[in-house]
C-alpha cells in the first residue's frame, strides 16, 4: 500500500457512482480491513486539522517593542532618568509597557480560529471494517473507511453517501446555506456543482439533524474541506489597520524630525555662548516634548472607551484597532441569513380558492393580517385557506412557544414553524388542534418523496394530511377544494396552480402546497394513501428582513459605505432580499458558478459592479474580499460559519455573529455582533469614525501646540534673545497639554452629522492636508502671540524673568484655548454642547490648578524658575493668547464657507 495508490488531488466524487468510488478508493461494502487501515493511516496521517507552528510567546512580545516609536520612547526615558526627570521617564516607561502588553495580547488571542476548527471535528467514528461495526477514534478514519452515520452524528470525514434514508444534514457553518439539506445517494451529472448542491456529499464537521445513513470516507484530515479552511486560514495573514500603518509612518517622522530639530537647536544654542551641558538637558527636554509619547495612550483609551460605546450598542470588539479600521470602512460584505434577515421563515402568501391572500408580519410573532387585493380578509370566513393551515399545521412536529421574556420561539423545522405561525394569526391553537385530531401514523419526509404525510384521527373518521413540492402533490391529487368544496381537478386548476407557484418563486419565496384525503381503513393502506388527494393550496414563504436594517443601509449609502451581499443561498432570494433592502438600487448579481467561469479580468471587472454574490463557496468569498481589497477599499466582513473563517480574516476587520456564529468564525473576527444585526454594524463604524477624528484632533492639537513651541524659541534664539524657556518649564508644559488636555479630546463624543461625511481615504494618513495647513497656521499663531507677550514684556520694560515669565504662561494659556478649539476642526467651538465632554473641562481645570500652583507656591516658584505676576502682565497675557480662539474661529467659518460653496 503506497499512497499513490489512492487520489490525493481533488475529486468530482459527485459525480461517481458507488461502484466507481468503491473502485477508485480500493475498498468494499464490508469496509477495509482492519490491517489495511492501519497502513493507510501511516500513509495519511491521522484524521485531524493540523495547526500551523506558532512563534513563542517571549518572542510575540518582544517584538511588540521593535518599532521605531517604541525605540525613541525608551531612549527618551532613559535619557530623562540620567537628567533627574524621574516621574516623566517613569510615565514613558509605563505607556511604553502597557503598548506593548496590549498588542501582545491581541497578537496572542489571533491564533486561537484553528484551535477553534479542531474542536468542530467529531471525536469519534462509527465505522464498518470487516465487516463489523466498530467505534473508533475519528482521527484514525482512513479514506476508503465506510462509516455510519445517524441522527445527532456529528460527520467524521467528507464522505460519498452509500445510502440515505431521510436523511437531512445541518451544513449552514460550511456552505452557509440556511436551510437543512436533503441528502441522498444519487449521482450528480451536472458541470460546475457547488458545495451546497452535492446533495450526495457529507462533508466533515457538519451534523446530521434527521434520518440515517452510510457513506465512504473520500477526503480525510487537511484534504477535507474543513481542511482547505484551515490552510486558507493558515496562509492568510493579518494585515495593520490602517490606524497601525500611519502612526507607525507618523511616529518615525516626528521621532526623527523630534531628535534632528532639537539637536540643532542645541547646537545653534551653544554657537550662541550657552553653556554645552545646560543645551545638551535643554535639547532632551525639547526632543522629549516634541515627540507624543502620550500617542500610545491616548489611542488605547479612545479605542477603550469606544468599545465600552460599542458594547451598548450590541457591538463586542476582540481587537482595539478594529474600531477604528471601522470607521475607514467603504465596504461592507454581509451575510444574509440572519443579519440582513430575520432567520425566520414566514408566510408571506397563501394560495386557496384560485386566488392569492397577502400575510404581514415577520418572523415567529403571531401577529398579522390577512388581505387580498389590499382588502382586509377575515380568515374565519375562508374556510380553504383555515383547512389549509389547519392540515399543514398538524403535517408537522414543529410547535410554537412564547419564552419567559415574551418572545416567540418555534421548536423544530423553520419551514413548518412558518405554517404554525401563519396558523396561530388565524386564531388557531396548535395544542388544540393536536389533542382534538391526534396522530396515528405517519410517512416521514425524504428527499426523494419531497413530501411528508400524516393520519390523524377526526372524531369518528381518518383524514389523511400531507405537505410537500407543488408538483409532487400536484400529481397525486385527483380533487382540489374550491371555496370549502371539494370538487374533481380540471386542467385549469393545475395551470393556475402552477402559474401562482410561479409567481411567487419569482418573488423569491420558497413554496410548499398542502394537500388532504379521508382515509378508509377497509381499502386503503399506508402505501397507497398518497394518491387520490385533494388539493389545498400553496403557502409562499421567505425569510422577511429586518425592518431596522432598512434604515442602516440607506445610512450606508449616505455615508459612502458599499453594501455587498455575500450569501450562500440562491440567487433569486438573495436578489430580492437585496431589492427589499434597497442593497440593489443599482449593480448585478453573480452566483458561485457564474464566477467560477470568469477569467481573472472579467471577475476584476465584475467586482466593481457586483452587489450580491449566491451560492458562494469558502473560496469564492476569500476571492471576492481580496479583489476588493486589492482594488483600494477597506472592506468589513460578514460571517458565523466555519467557510467564513478565512475570509473573516483576511478582511480589514471581520465581524462574526455572537448568536448563530461558530467559535472559527469569533476567533478569526476582529468584532461580534452580539444580535447579529447589521444595523449594529453601522453603529459600530458611527464609533469607528469618531473615534478616528478624536485621535486627528488629539494629534492636531498636539503638533500645532509643539510647532507653536518650536517656532516661538526659534523665534527667540534667531532674534538673539535671550531662551525663554528651561527644560523643566517644557516639561511641564509637555505633561499637562500631551496628558491632560491632549487624553480628554480623545473621548469627545461623536460629532452631529459624521455619517453623512464620506470614508476618510486611508491613503492620505491621519494627518491630511487639510490638518497639515491647520495645524502650521495654528502653530504659528501661538509663536506669534506668545513671542509678541514675550516681546511686549520686554518693551515694557519688565525684568528680563518675568518676560520669560509671561512667555510662559501665555504658551500655557494659548494652547489650553487651542485645545477648546479642536474639540472640532470643522463646528464652531460655541455651537457644540458645553457639558458634552467633561473630561475635558475638568482637565482643563486641572491644568489651570497645576499652572498657577506653580507660580503661588515660592517652592516651586524657585523650582520652575518663574516670577510672580503684575495685574497688567496677566490681563495682557491672557488677552493675547484668547486671540488663538478668536483667530481660530474666523478660520473655521472660512473654511465652512467654502466647503458650502
Amino acid at each position: 500500500m503506497t499512497e499513490k495508490n489512492l487520489p490525493q488531488t481533488p475529486q468530482n466524487w459527485h459525480a461517481f457512482t458507488v461502484d466507481e468510488v468503491y473502485k477508485e478508493l480500493q475498498s468494499a461494502p464490508d469496509g477495509l480491513p482492519v490491517n489495511e487501515a492501519t497502513s493507510r493511516k501511516a500513509v495519511y496521517g491521522p484524521n485531524e486539522l493540523m495547526g500551523e507552528k506558532k512563534e513563542s510567546a517571549l518572542k510575540l512580545l518582544l517584538g511588540q517593542f521593535m518599532s521605531l516609536l517604541m525605540v525613541i520612547l525608551i531612549i527618551a526615558a532613559a535619557i530623562s532618568f540620567q537628567t533627574g526627570d524621574v516621574i516623566e521617564a517613569i510615565s514613558i516607561i509605563v505607556i511604553v509597557i502597557l503598548a506593548g502588553v496590549l498588542g501582545f495580547i491581541q497578537e496572542f488571542q489571533a491564533g486561537k480560529a484553528i484551535d477553534a476548527l479542531k474542536k468542530m471535528a467529531s471525536p469519534h467514528a462509527h465505522v464498518i471494517r470487516n465487516g463489523e461495526e466498530l467505534d473508533i477514534n475519528a482521527a484514525d478514519l482512513v479514506p476508503g473507511d465506510v462509516f455510519i452515520l445517524k441522527t445527532g452524528d456529528k460527520i467524521p470525514a467528507d464522505g460519498r453517501l452509500i445510502d440515505a434514508s431521510n436523511l437531512r444534514i445541518e451544513e449552514s457553518s460550511l456552505t452557509g446555506e440556511s436551510v437543512v439539506s436533503n441528502k441522498t445517494n444519487q449521482v450528480i451529472t451536472e458541470a460546475n456543482v457547488q458545495l451546497g448542491d452535492r446533495k450526495n456529499l457529507v462533508f466533515m464537521g457538519t451534523s446530521v439533524s434527521y434520518g440515517r445513513g452510510r457513506a465512504i470516507a473520500v477526503s480525510t484530515g487537511m484534504h477535507t474541506e474543513f481542511g482547505k479552511i484551515a490552510t486558507m486560514l493558515q496562509n492568510t495573514e493579518n494585515r495593520k489597520t490602517p490606524l497601525q500603518d500611519n502612526l507607525d509612518q507618523l511616529g518615525k517622522k516626528i521621532g526623527i524630525f523630534a531628535i534632528a530639530l532639537a539637536a540643532l537647536m542645541s547646537l545653534f544654542g551653544v554657537w550662541r555662548g550657552e553653556d554645552l551641558a545646560k543645551m545638551f538637558t535643554w535639547g532632551v527636554a525639547l526632543a522629549v516634548a516634541v515627540i507624543p509619547e502620550a500617542l500610545p495612550a491616548v489611542v488605547t483609551i479612545s479605542l477603550a472607551l469606544g468599545v465600552r460605546r460599542m458594547v451598548k450598542r450590541k457591538a463586542l470588539v476582540r481587537k482595539l484597532p478594529a474600531v477604528e479600521t471601522l470607521g475607514a470602512t467603504n465596504v461592507i460584505c454581509s451575510d444574509k441569513t440572519g443579519t440582513l434577515t430575520q432567520d425566520a421563515m414566514t408566510i408571506r402568501e397563501i394560495f386557496v380558492d384560485g386566488e392569492t391572500i397577502a400575510v404581514s408580519g415577520g418572523g415567529y410573532t403571531p401577529e398579522g393580517k390577512f388581505t387580498h387585493n389590499g382588502e382586509p380578509v377575515n380568515p374565519a370566513e375562508q374556510q380553504s385557506m383555515m383547512e389549509l393551515l389547519r392540515s399543514g399545521s398538524l403535517c408537522g412536529d414543529t410547535i410554537l412557544k412564547r419564552m419567559g421574556d415574551g418572545e416567540w420561539v418555534i421548536m423544530g423545522d423553520p419551514t413548518e414553524g412558518a405554517i404554525v405561525v401563519a396558523a396561530k394569526k388565524a386564531g388557531m391553537e396548535l395544542e388544540v388542534l393536536r389533542e382534538e385530531y391526534p396522530r396515528i401514523d405517519e410517512i416521514p419526509f425524504s428527499s426523494e418523496t419531497k413530501r411528508m404525510t400524516t393520519v390523524h384521527m377526526v372524531r369518528s373518521r381518518t383524514e389523511v394530511y400531507s405537505k410537500g413540492a407543488v408538483e409532487v402533490l400536484l400529481n397525486s391529487s385527483e380533487f382540489i377544494c374550491d371555496k370549502g368544496v371539494t370538487r374533481p381537478m380540471t386542467n385549469e386548476d393545475i395551470e393556475n396552480v402552477m402559474s401562482a407557484s410561479l409567481k411567487m418563486s419569482e418573488k423569491a419565496l420558497r413554496t410548499l402546497a398542502i394537500a388532504k384525503r379521508n382515509y378508509d381503513p377497509r381499502k386503503d393502506t399506508i402505501a397507497s394513501i398518497e394518491t387520490g388527494m385533494t388539493f389545498l393550496g400553496i403557502v409562499g414563504m421567505f425569510d422577511p428582513p429586518r425592518e431596522e436594517v432598512k434604515a442602516a443601509i440607506q445610512t450606508c449609502f449616505d455615508a459612502g459605505i458599499k453594501p455587498i451581499m455575500i450569501t450562500g443561498d440562491h440567487k433569486a432570494t438573495a436578489v430580492a432580499v437585496a431589492k427589499e433592502l434597497g442593497i440593489m438600487k443599482k449593480g448585478n448579481a453573480l452566483s458561485g458558478a457564474e464566477l467560477e467561469l470568469m477569467s481573472d479580468e472579467e471577475f476584476e471587472e465584475a467586482i466593481l459592479k457586483t452587489v450580491v454574490f449566491a451560492r458562494i463557496s469558502p473560496g469564492h468569498k476569500l476571492k471576492i474580499v481580496e479583489a476588493l481589497m486589492d482594488n483600494g477599499n477597506i472592506v468589513a466582513m460578514t460571517g458565523d460559519g466555519v467557510n467564513d473563517a478565512p475570509s473573516l480574516k483576511k478582511a480589514d476587520i471581520g465581524i462574526a455573529m455572537g448568536i448563530t456564529g461558530t467559535d472559527v468564525s469569533k476567533e478569526a473576527s476582529d468584532m461580534i455582533l452580539t444580535d447579529d444585526n447589521f444595523a449594529s454594524i453601522v453603529n459600530a463604524i458611527e464609533e469607528g469614525r469618531s473615534i478616528f477624528e478624536n485621535i486627528r484632533k488629539y494629534l492636531v492639537f498636539l503638533l500645532s501646540g509643539n510647532m507653536g513651541t518650536v517656532f516661538a524659541l526659534i523665534f527667540t534664539m534667531l532674534a538673539d534673545m535671550p531662551i525663554p524657556l528651561n527644560a523643566v518649564q517644557i516639561l511641564f508644559i509637555n505633561f499637562i497639554m500631551d496628558g491632560l488636555i491632549a487624553i480628554a479630546l480623545g473621548v469627545e463624543p461623536p460629532e452631529p452629522g459624521i455619517m453623512s461625511r464620506k470614508p476618510r481615504t486611508v491613503k492620505e494618513g491621519i494627518l491630511n492636508r487639510d490638518t497639515l495647513v491647520y495645524i502650521g497656521f495654528v502653530g504659528g499663531l501661538i509663536a506669534f502671540i506668545t513671542c509678541g507677550v514675550y516681546v511686549w514684556g520686554i518693551f515694557k520694560k519688565f525684568p528680563i524673568d518675568e518676560a520669560k515669565t509671561m512667555f510662559f504662561y501665555a504658551l500655557i494659556f494659548a494652547r489650553l484655548f487651542n485645545g477648546l478649539n479642536c474639540r472640532s476642526l470643522e463646528q464652531s467651538i460655541f455651537k457644540m454642547k458645553f457639558m458634552a465632554n467633561k473630561a475635558l473641562i475638568l482637565s482643563a481645570l486641572v491644568t489651570l490648578l497645576l499652572s498657577f500652583a506653580v507660580i503661588a507656591v515660592p517652592d516651586l516658584q524657585l523650582a520652575f524658575s518663574v516670577k510672580t505676576l503684575t495685574t497688567t502682565a496677566w490681563a495682557g497675557l491672557i488677552s493675547a493668547s484668547l486671540l488663538v480662539m478668536v483667530i481660530v474661529e474666523f478660520w473655521k467659518m472660512l473654511i465652512r464657507t467654502n466647503t458650502n460653496q
